[in-house]
């Protein structure tokens, strides 16, 4: 790198660079004992705050998947970002948004309701593209999050599915935080379940392939239940600072 870093960049690259060989470790361990392949898992790395000299080290580093979650963070990055990654959308997504950020990334993984899918569809239709997205699934049924819940996704799948401008690739969760690795095991198991009975409808449209759960914290967990994507914030950049806007 040419340009001078600020002390928070060098911090967050450091960490970097002692943080991915563990979680390429503990992905290893966690394909071991589930018996799968490392090649299955798409390192996602969740980006919301991480600054773009950073993101473009761990692109270098291996990093071929990112995602962010707010639109504007991410439109004031594109144009600085590496070109040799993949660039997905895995925050909450507001309607009066959707126009921002199709034709800009290739997956919107919060897909939270039938009016936003019908949305996603319509500006896509506009730009003559076709979006692949994730349902987000409420599955511990809170309150306070969005996103279907369990007992929706089934129907919700077969609406959206006849949206011409989208594709169904899958399911993605936040499950709640659980003190026990039991319950959160039981919050994955039961996305597992979800992903395997909607991929045994074989719809039109719809083409199930991606199951992203898991963050910093459960992931190893997660994979053990068939996340295929997992999207990891703190454990590859450290803390966010969210006094930055």
């Amino acid at each position: 790198m040419t340009e001078r870093l600020s002390s928070d960049e060098l911090k967050r690259i450091e960490w970097f660079d002692g943080n991915y060989k563990e979680v390429k470790e503990n992905i290893k361990k966690a394909c071991a004992e589930a018996g799968r392949s490392e090649d299955e898992i798409i390192v996602l790395a969740a980006t919301k705050t991480v600054p773009v000299s950073v993101i473009n080290h761990a692109i270098d580093e291996g990093i071929s998947f990112i995602g962010e979650n707010r639109v504007q963070e991410f439109l004031s990055k594109k144009d600085e970002l590496s070109q040799n990654v993949h660039r997905h959308f895995i925050g909450h997504l507001q309607t009066n948004k959707v126009k921002d950020i199709v034709g800009e990334v290739e997956m919107i993984h919060s897909v939270h309701s039938l009016k936003l899918a019908q949305e996603i569809d319509k500006q896509c239709a506009k730009l003559g593209k076709k979006m692949d997205i994730l349902l987000e699934v409420n599955i511990g049924d809170e309150e306070s999050k969005s996103g279907f819940k369990a007992c929706e996704v089934g129907d919700a799948v077969q609406k959206i599915a006849e949206l011409p401008n989208v594709s169904v690739k899958g399911l993605m969760a936040i499950p709640p935080i659980c003190e026990q690795s039991e319950k959160i095991s039981q919050y994955f198991a039961e996305m597992r379940k979800l992903f395997i009975d909607i991929e045994a409808k074989k719809l039109d449209n719809v083409n199930i392939l991606y199951l992203s759960m898991g963050m910093s914290g459960d992931y190893s967990e997660a994979i053990k239940h068939g996340a295929n994507i997992i999207r990891l914030g703190t454990c590859l950049f450290g803390a966010r600072d969210y006094t930055k806007k």
